[in-house]
């Protein structure tokens, strides 16, 4: 018995000191981001669209709220009213959000393959240190810009769960919000130019 409970501490100080390592160093977000991209690339978790309760599909096509200024990476302020008549797809993100990680990959794909003329993207960071989101942009080479609010967040965009995406359409309805399900996928968005 003595020697089981000796094996067992040592398996559970050896757990201990990988995870102390992993949330020292700061890659528990990836790790997690990682598993979770696994878990959901197996399609056991893909959402049922029709009776997902994260998934708000606006029906009375509330106009969005354009006056809400932002600063990009390079630190130059961007005014999203100059993006009116596009689609804008805006995810509010952190690096810290392990949602957020695992949904980064689809978001980058998504942003590569539409026409960039006829859509905008606002990756929103939420980072308290607006340079650890430009940081992690950089090393995993993703090709959208990084934005923080220039203020307040908007109301209309206050979300309590992240991630969370809102999707305005080219006459500047919002047309669709999800929230914190880390799922968001191309094909999930047709109609996307």
């Amino acid at each position: 018995m003595k020697r089981k409970t000796k094996k067992n501490l040592i398996e559970y100080g050896i757990i201990f000191a990988i995870f102390g390592g992993l949330y020292i160093t700061g890659l528990h977000t990836e790790v997690l981001g990682f598993l979770q991209r696994g878990v959901l690339a197996t399609g056991l978790m893909d959402p049922d669209l029709d009776k997902n309760a994260d998934l708000a599909v606006n029906d009375t096509n509330s106009k969005a709220y354009f006056s809400m200024s932002l600063i990009n990476s390079k630190g130059e302020k961007v005014a999203m009213e100059d993006l009116r008549g596009k689609v804008i797809f805006m995810n509010l993100w952190a690096t810290w959000c392990p949602p957020c990680v695992a949904e980064m990959p689809g978001i980058n794909k998504l942003y590569q393959d539409v026409d960039k003329d006829k859509v905008a993207f606002i990756m929103l960071s939420l980072d308290q240190d607006f340079q650890k989101a430009i940081d992690y942009n950089e090393k995993k080479g993703y090709d959208f810009e990084v934005y923080r609010v220039n203020g307040a967040i908007p109301e209309m965009y206050n979300s309590q769960s992240i991630p969370t995406t809102y999707v305005i359409d080219p006459n500047g309805n919002l047309v669709l919000t999800t929230y914190g399900n880390g799922r968001l996928q191309h094909q999930g968005l047709q109609g996307f130019p």
